[in-house]
This record gives structure tokens, C-alpha cells and sequence, in this order.
């Protein structure tokens, strides 16, 4: 499975809070790649850089600038899960992708009833929040 980070923060201790489109958070140390790739210490070296993190184009990873990145795949293979209140909830667009749906369809779905509003998606101004075990029950599992 494929997974693509929405957003990544820079954490005291050079760690990083990201977020997984699939509603999963997961911490990631830095601090090992310190010894097992010397151009990571560029970050132990500059704080201002650390906190100068972000995701990558296409969510295939995060950057600080041209020089250094981290692919998905080893933020998601070496980051530890944690329980955020978010946990669970996908935006339509990340749900659409992750169970092969067109957004219209989920759309109907609120309107027909079948994805309940405030129970199983609730929209937080012009976007949409649906929980995984909504798509789950209704949809099955995933195809992403």
C-alpha cells in the first residue's frame, strides 16, 4: 500500500508529527539518520532548517528545500503510530482516492442518506470529513 503524508510538523528533539492520508499520525526520529546518512546532520547543524519542513509535491514524501527528503514509505515503515482525536477521519478527496470512488458519488451518498451527517461525515467549512469506518461499513475495505 501506498501512503501519502497531508502534513508534516517539526517536534522538539528532531522529531516530526506527520499525518498520513489514510487518518494516521505517526511520529518520526530524525536523530538516527544523523549517524547512517551524514547529510542529515545539515539539520542537526541548523534548527531554522529542521523547522523549515514540509511535504513534498503529491504527498510522496517531505522536503527541507532541494537537498533533503524522506520518502513516504520510510516515514510510514519507521514512524510510531499515535492516538491523535483525529484518528479515523479522511477528507472526501483522500477517500475517494483510497476506495476508488468519484467524489459525486460520496456526495449522493450524504444527500441519499446512506453516509449520515454529523454521524458519519460532517463538513468543517467548504470540506468534508467522512471516518474510515463509515467508508468501511458502506463501501468495504479499501483499494488503496
Amino acid at each position: 500500500m501506498f501512503h501519502k503524508v497531508k502534513n508534516v510538523s517539526p517536534l522538539p528533539d528532531f522529531r516530526l508529527s506527520v499525518q498520513f492520508s489514510e487518518g494516521v499520525t505517526k511520529l518520526y526520529d530524525v536523530k538516527p539518520l544523523f549517524e547512517k546518512l551524514p547529510v542529515f546532520t545539515a539539520l542537526k547543524d541548523d534548527l531554522a532548517l529542521f523547522g523549515c519542513v514540509s511535504v513534498d509535491v503529491g504527498g510522496y514524501g517531505i522536503i527541507w528545500g532541494d537537498e533533503l527528503d524522506l520518502s513516504c514509505d520510510e516515514l510510514w515503515e519507521h514512524g510510531t503510530a499515535v492516538a491523535t482525536p483525529f484518528d479515523g477521519l479522511l477528507a472526501l478527496s483522500d477517500a475517494t482516492e483510497l476506495w476508488g470512488l468519484s467524489e459525486s458519488a460520496l456526495r449522493k451518498a450524504i444527500s441519499y442518506g446512506k453516509l449520515v451527517n454529523g454521524v458519519d461525515v460532517c463538513k468543517f467549512g467548504k470540506q468534508w470529513v467522512v471516518s474510515i469506518d463509515a467508508m468501511n461499513r458502506e463501501y468495504g475495505n479499501r483499494v488503496g
